[in-house]
């Protein structure tokens, strides 16, 4: 009989990685970019270690490297997915994915896959879904195309065939030609077969109010978030805000999918933008959650998962809204 290396019942959990490391300096750019000039590095360099772009590398960025480089904009996707992979959190699979969504605006995004520690597969964020949230929490219209460090799986298909850009999204791919997302995922389920007519990036926003009680700059936050929801299927609109060790607010909105399960909850999608601002999932020590009273389904349960396999100590606070008349 083997012998157990934790008491019955008692399963290890995998540690949450840092990313205090993860900051980039001008070696680790040349590093990981060497193709790139000295020019090129250095503006790219200020952009991603700037926090308060969470992932976020502006067009006049992205047009002067491509311009300086003589290069494609999809080359530059390509060659920024070693940085994407460094936001990864990936203690179960220990599989590093990096995105990069180039949206309608010119801007680029990024986004990694996260892994919450002694708790379900289905809490995981994917690359794909990453850095298509890292958009939408920037007020992208769209999304043009993204560049992926492996072949999408058929749950980031599906999911980015909510996208309303969906018919024309081109997925680029490392040692493959660029490819059409109706082209890997033929015969698609889509939001048509439920009669929804809304698509990812141009739902409309919902007005909310809340019930009672006072608000606080995480509730506004939350509220706000929950309004720009995408909640087509069960219309439960819902937002997260929380908070780590910087006080910095970081909000994020439900994200409904036709087939469900690719769905993200608020949580997952504040979570990113904590990441890709390189802050400690480990240190949020508050977190509300803003719900429309009646729903169909409420993330109070899930959320609370989550959170105790990042952040065990973080506060959780649920918030209930109504429709504003």
């Amino acid at each position: 009989m083997l012998a157990l290396a934790y008491p019955m019942g008692v399963p290890m959990r995998p540690e949450v990685e840092s990313l205090g490391s993860r900051r980039l300096n001008a070696e680790d750019l040349r590093k990981l970019m060497p193709s790139l000039s000295p020019q090129s590095q250095d503006r790219l360099l200020t952009a991603l270690n700037d926090s308060s772009r969470r992932g976020q590398i502006p067009a006049s960025d992205v047009e002067a490297v491509v311009s300086m480089e003589c290069a494609s904009v999809d080359q530059l996707m390509l060659d920024l997915l070693p940085i994407a992979q460094r936001r990864s959190l990936a203690p179960l699979s220990n599989y590093r994915v990096g995105a990069v969504v180039r949206g309608t605006s010119g801007n680029l995004y990024l986004g990694a896959n996260l892994e919450v520690p002694g708790k379900m597969l289905g809490f995981s964020v994917h690359a794909e879904q990453s850095a298509v949230a890292n958009a939408f929490m920037h007020r992208e219209v769209g999304v043009a195309s993204i560049a992926i460090t492996a072949a999408p799986c058929g749950h980031c298909r599906q999911f980015l065939n909510e996208l309303s850009t969906a018919p024309d999204l081109k997925l680029i791919i490392k040692g493959t030609e660029p490819a059409k997302l109706p082209v890997l995922l033929p015969a698609a389920f889509g939001p048509n077969e439920l009669g929804v007519a809304e698509r990812l990036f141009n739902s409309s926003k919902v007005s909310l109010e809340l019930i009672a009680g006072g608000s606080d700059d995480l509730v506004s936050a939350a509220l706000e978030a929950a309004g720009q929801s995408y909640a087509p299927y069960t219309k439960a609109c819902s937002g997260v805000a929380l908070i780590a060790s910087t006080k910095t607010v970081y909000a994020g909105s439900y994200l409904e999918n036709v087939a469900f399960n690719p769905s993200l909850s608020p949580l997952q999608v504040a979570l990113v933008g904590l990441i890709m601002a390189d802050e400690e999932p480990s240190r949020i020590s508050s977190v509300v959650l803003v719900e429309l009273e009646g729903a169909l389904i409420s993330q109070m349960s899930a959320t609370q998962a989550v959170l105790d396999g990042l952040a065990p100590g973080a506060r959780l606070r649920r918030v209930t809204t109504r429709l504003r008349c």
